[in-house]
């Protein structure tokens, strides 16, 4: 059914506040490249009104910290429909961009910028070339949508095909305008979907995933290894792009566990799903105690506690084999992803796996 929603001022007695609109949506372009987060907190915009090779005009690209690209598309004068398959047409086209092409695509829309400084500089870690543009999500901003477009987006998404609607409500409150949002879908499962479809490297062909889940245990400076394998953990926050992908793992999965920049470090099967930092309890010899009375970074964590988005969360393992950090596996041709966990479907996650049976040899133990 199509996206509505509203906004009471509160009061004895609640006020409806009235709908309105902006003057054009060039201006709800211009607010989002002032400010980024309108769209998410979690991207970096690179590109605006970038041409294609057939002449159509991007609204805005951005990128993600694992190096993807976002493509948003704004309605403007279109029908939804329409704009759904501009949309699609211009993904295949972003799906070929070269990392050079993209580095010229954000010194234009910079006046001169560096990409990977720039990169380095919002997310705080290196731009790696390889895991550039492995995969992209579609973004249609729009002010309303029709059940038609929404049939449409949610069978792409369910088809694993990263399409989102973000739904943009205006309303007058006095002589001031207030800009409200909604998702169609939930952006994590866009996310998702993105993450599952990249390759893993360039180009290469997909091959059937085989079960096996890939997890990057992330910055050492506010997650200790030490601690996941003492009480048998891996987790995520700082951000919901980096915890989402938690959601995908299930009781019974394998994990794969690298630390990035040293390698792998383990392997075992999730024994419960996703927790809170506030909900995550750790077995201890003096019995079982909160995760926020235990952990080296408890107060990183307790500091982002009470935000659902930049909380820590949890996924319990039982670990097979494992290694210190110290002893990390680390080999040329491993798989890597800044993903926090992904179902890789190239050639090179099944060579990882063969490899890495042979050096944690107790990786099938019931």
């Amino acid at each position: 059914m199509p996206i509505h929603h509203a906004i009471w001022r509160v009061g004895e007695t609640p006020t409806l506040l009235n709908t309105t609109r902006l003057n054009n949506e060039q201006q709800l372009e211009a607010m989002i490249v002032r400010d980024p987060r309108i769209l998410s907190s979690e991207w970096m915009l690179i590109g605006r009104q970038e041409r294609t090779n057939d002449g159509g005009r991007i609204d805005l690209l951005a990128i993600a910290p694992d190096g993807s690209l976002v493509l948003i598309e704004l309605k403007r004068d279109r029908t939804p429909r329409e704009i759904v398959a501009q949309a699609l047409d211009y993904a295949s086209w972003v799906s070929e961009l070269t990392a050079d092409r993209i580095a010229q695509i954000y010194r234009r829309f910079s006046n001169g910028g560096r990409l990977d400084e720039a990169f380095l500089q919002r997310f705080y870690t290196p731009l790696d070339e390889e895991a550039l543009n492995q995969s992209h999500q579609i973004i249609l901003v729009a002010s309303e949508l029709d059940p038609s477009t929404e049939r449409i987006v949610t069978y792409l998404n369910a088809r694993d095909i990263p399409i989102n609607v973000l739904f943009f409500q205006v309303f007058q409150f006095g002589e001031e305008k207030l800009l409200s949002r909604a998702w169609l879908l939930d952006p994590g499962e866009t996310q998702v979907n993105a993450a599952q479809s990249a390759t893993g490297i360039g180009n290469d062909p997909k091959e059937p995933w085989n079960g096996e889940f890939y997890v990057s245990f992330g910055d050492e400076s506010s997650r200790s290894w030490e601690d996941a394998r003492r009480y048998g953990f891996i987790s995520a926050g700082g951000g919901a792009w980096y915890s989402q992908t938690l959601k995908l793992l299930a009781p019974g999965d394998r994990v794969w566990v690298k630390i990035p920049g040293k390698g792998y470090v383990g392997v075992g099967r999730v024994i419960e799903p996703i927790q809170s930092v506030n909900d995550f309890k750790i077995n201890t010899p003096e019995g079982e105690k909160a995760a926020l009375d235990v952990l080296e970074h408890r107060e990183i964590y307790r500091a982002e506690a009470t935000d659902p988005e930049k909380a820590e969360y949890f996924v319990r393992v039982k670990w097979l084999d494992v290694k210190d950090s110290q002893s990390a596996i680390n080999e040329i041709g491993l798989f890597g992803n800044k993903n926090t966990v992904c179902k890789p479907t190239t050639p090179k996650w099944r060579h990882t796996i063969e490899r890495l049976k042979a050096r944690l040899p107790n990786w099938d133990q019931p």
